[in-house]
């Protein structure tokens, strides 16, 4: 039981059995990789650890001044890891067993007012090919609720605008159908007609709905970096990035009294308890909930 064997069957069974990204497939393996090259040192095999060197290794990786939540995910990592080699490999005992994750506090995320939505869409300029593109990324970002890595992954196939609706590929390749906005469609068509139309497009890249000059599906810092020129263009100071949309979307609609589990379908969240994060930003939205339905109020 080496760690380059375990490490290869261990990227398998998350592939083929968990049924994970790519994204998160990779922070499990980087986790593995810094526990390895730490044992290595000491030439420590798997099958010698214990709780005393897990914690020891934890300690290590806290000298790199790393916060809470990558140590809680790091460890998340590591049990995923060898909980996979106590089933599959019959590790005994479990060295990370009995490790506890740190507590986390629930961050709010910061989102943006409506007005300065407007502000960072009507600041494109238009009079460019990527105006027109650009426009309808936001629009897309803001209107459906997506990830990042949702909108560059987004296809041509899975637009079903005629009906309102498109077709998301999620974390885990887990589909989900997603309502579109009169807004976003109205953009994404004049992209879609005027533009991309117009473009050289590049073999294999043919069903990607966003593309860049290249002709080839845009890339997670491109969207970054349209997203970061346009704060810096109207003088926006918030740290903003591509997710900051997605956290909008949801706060606005919890304000304007949406169904949670509704939300949470548009999200993709696994648990609704990921979704509850919004009702917290909006206090006066809580106090109205308990004005107009609790019996007593």
């Amino acid at each position: 039981m080496d760690w380059n064997t375990t490490s290869k069957d261990f990227k398998r069974y998350l592939e083929f059995e968990r049924n994970l990204s790519q994204n998160s497939i990779s922070a499990y393996l980087n986790d593995v990789q810094k526990l390895k090259i730490y044992c290595e040192d000491l030439n420590l095999e798997i099958k010698d650890l214990s709780p005393r060197h897990i914690q020891d290794f934890l300690v290590w990786m806290s000298t790199f001044s790393i916060s809470t939540f990558t140590q809680a995910r790091l460890i998340s990592g590591l049990k995923a890891y060898f909980n996979y080699l106590q089933l599959e490999h019959e590790l005994d005992p479990n060295p990370i067993e009995l490790i506890e994750t740190p507590r986390l506090e629930r961050k709010i995320p910061d989102v943006l007012h409506i007005e300065e939505i407007d502000a960072l869409i009507n600041a494109i300029d238009l009079s460019s090919p990527e105006g027109a593109r650009n426009k309808a990324i936001l629009e897309v970002l803001y209107g459906c609720g997506l990830r990042v890595s949702e909108l560059i992954n987004l296809k041509i196939s899975n637009l079903f605008l005629d009906i309102d609706f498109i077709k998301i590929e999620g974390k885990g390749s887990k589909e989900r159908l997603v309502p579109i906005g009169s807004q976003a469609i109205k953009y994404l068509k004049i992209y879609l007609q005027e533009v991309r139309n117009q473009q050289k497009i590049k073999l294999g890249h043919e069903d990607f709905v966003f593309l860049n000059r290249r002709g080839a599906a845009l890339s997670r810092v491109m969207i970054f970096i349209i997203i970061k020129e346009l704060a810096t263009k109207i003088g926006l100071n918030k740290q903003i990035s591509p997710h900051t949309f997605r956290h909008s979307f949801a706060s606005h609609l919890v304000e304007g009294g949406a169904d949670l589990r509704a939300i949470q379908d548009m999200l993709g969240h696994e648990s609704i308890t990921t979704t509850e994060i919004y009702t917290h930003i909006d206090k006066e939205y809580l106090q109205s909930v308990i004005t107009q339905f609790h019996p007593r109020s």
